[in-house]
């Protein structure tokens, strides 16, 4: 028997689904959440006061437990995965996939409340108006079905909730957001910038955007958040909320509403669809500790579980109406998955800042250079572009970086050194059909459900553009005065290892190529409705978290009008 009826059924609770909960919630939907991993508690989950030093192995993680459970995991994000910060990821051998020849494919993932919105990098950027529309321009997968204008009082709506410290540029393909002061760059950083907008016209070096609060709202410190520490780190969690997740703000604002609902453990293994009426009229989960079953209904539901999960979900869910998957009349479910290519960093050293120092530990931000390809420089042989990301340190001795030995190596820790700068870009990955998800014939999971079998390459456009990358980013560490510039392993980053994969349901303006409406709605069933990176009609260059929040919001709203006048 179904359980307890409800206005919306969320699945997910990070980023896109702690959105999506809030704004139904405060629309006064009694709203259930389906969080398929256990509760976070920060008092008892969150690792962020413990010192290196008071982990075993100084917070390392051993080989032997990385080579049987965090294989894919820990060589996607080494950086993050420590022995007192592991239970924030899954473990491979508990939920495998596949992958097709010719593919190697990391699929990254933290199933918990509020899922990866606890680790992500919190670099937040909007799109430009060059994003919505360059696929119709080029002839590229298909026209997005919405604007920028469209999208821009959402982006709005969101970020003044959230938090987001940045600087006003003015710059046309990188909107401005609502902004909280940014992080200073150090001397090292504003030397790099005054020399690379000298020297290359068209190109800007701004601070990163991040969201973490650094001027604090009266509604920010209402749900208990506060101030940025400096301390960096956040990938343990923060006590302080100062940084953007989902379990810090979106569902404690959700909760206090008192519509909310949250079920943990909660694997949603189908939905039931009732051609009579043309709804989704089930909801069906599996509890990941006891294998017991159950059923929950509602007037809505938002498909937040991520866009490899969520277009898992809809593969699953078949029916005599919708034999290859619910909503996939199209046979788009699953298809187009993109990611954003990386490669490695180009690193150069910086003399003349000898006698500078960083006071505090910046959280993970440094500079930000908008993408100019194809933008302010249109010589380029490849399609779209790329944002670099990086950032200057001093150097010091830190983890040994200068060479040494004996008591001159032990003394070079107390002298100041030169600073360290480094740089990656973060491009583009064009839409392609053939770029997919698919279910496994017959091998299935603990839980009975068809492990994924991912078939994902990149294309010629990728492959030239982030040699290109590599090559701009050398020439402005030279311009810019650096000595040893070097670049390690110049082979593309694997496909899902940036970890912003989106496309898996995409946008569009005709049923026949698309699987969602303009507003995140299902052309084939009106009170489905999916706003996490699965609705992706193209990738764009920026990291993807505020627009999948600001989708949400838009589409919450919209499904809330629809219920409110009777509709759904």
């Amino acid at each position: 028997m179904p359980e307890t009826d409800f206005d919306a059924i969320v699945i997910g609770s990070g980023m896109s689904g702690g959105m999506s909960a809030k704004e139904l919630c405060e629309r006064g939907l009694k709203v259930l959440v389906l969080e398929r991993g256990p509760e976070i508690i920060p008092e008892r989950d969150y690792t962020d006061q413990m010192a290196p030093w008071e982990s075993p192995n100084l917070d390392n993680v051993p080989q032997d437990e990385i080579d049987q459970h965090y294989s894919k995991q820990y060589g996607g994000v080494a950086y993050a995965i420590k022995e007192s910060t592991k239970h924030f990821w899954v473990k491979d051998d508990e939920h495998p996939y596949e992958e097709a020849e010719g593919t190697d494919y990391d699929w990254l993932r933290g199933y918990h409340t509020a899922g990866r919105s606890i680790m992500w990098s919190r670099q937040t950027y909007r799109l430009g108006p060059q994003d919505f529309t360059a696929n119709q321009k080029e002839g590229i997968g298909v026209d997005w079905p919405v604007r920028y204008e469209d999208i821009a009082p959402w982006y709005e709506k969101v970020e003044t909730f959230i938090g987001v410290s940045g600087s006003e540029e003015g710059l046309s393909q990188l909107p401005d957001s609502v902004f909280q002061p940014a992080f200073e760059l150090t001397d090292a950083e504003k030397s790099f910038k005054q020399k690379v907008e000298t020297t290359f016209n068209g190109r800007s070096v701004i601070p990163a955007r991040i969201a973490h609060l650094t001027n604090a709202t009266e509604e920010q410190r209402s749900l208990g958040r506060s101030n940025c520490q400096a301390r960096n780190r956040c990938h343990h969690g923060c006590a302080f909320k100062a940084y953007f997740s989902s379990l810090n703000a979106t569902l404690p604002a959700a909760e206090r509403t008192g519509n909310l609902t949250m079920v943990h453990n909660a694997i949603v293994q189908g939905l039931d669809y009732d051609p009579t009426i043309n709804r989704v009229s089930g909801v069906f989960v599996v509890d990941s500790k006891t294998n017991e079953h159950r059923t929950y209904t509602s007037k809505i539901v938002f498909l937040n579980a991520s866009a490899i999960a969520s277009a898992l979900i809809l593969l699953q869910s078949k029916s005599e109406s919708f034999p290859t998957g619910l909503a996939n009349r199209s046979d788009q479910v699953g298809r187009n998955l993109m990611d954003h290519v990386s490669s490695a960093s180009v690193v150069g050293i910086m003399n003349g800042f000898e006698n500078k120092t960083v006071y505090g530990r910046r959280p993970s931000g440094g500079i930000y250079i908008p993408r100019y390809a194809n933008i302010t420089e249109n010589d380029k042989p490849y399609k779209r572009g790329f944002g670099f990301q990086g950032g200057a340190r001093p150097m010091g001795n830190a983890g040994g970086q200068i060479a040494g030995l004996g008591r001159g190596f032990k003394e070079a820790h107390k002298r100041p050194g030169p600073w360290r700068f480094n740089m990656g870009a973060f491009g583009e990955q064009l839409p392609n059909p053939k770029n997919r998800v698919t279910l496994h014939g017959s091998r299935k999971d603990r839980w009975d459900s068809p492990v994924p079998v991912f078939n994902v390459t990149y294309g010629e456009n990728e492959r030239v553009m982030l040699r290109e990358a590599v090559k701009d980013a050398q020439a402005m560490l030279q311009a810019a005065g650096c000595i040893n510039i070097t670049t390690s392993n110049i082979g593309l980053s694997k496909p899902g290892n940036r970890i912003h994969e989106m496309g898996s349901a995409r946008m569009g303006r005709d049923p026949a190529t698309s699987v969602l409406n303009g507003w995140n709605q299902a052309h084939d069933i009106p009170n489905l409705f999916i706003t996490d990176g699965a609705f992706m009609t193209s990738s764009a260059c920026q990291n993807p978290s505020l627009t999948y929040m600001a989708f949400s919001a838009r589409a919450a709203h919209y499904a809330a009008d629809l219920v409110a006048e009777g509709l759904l």
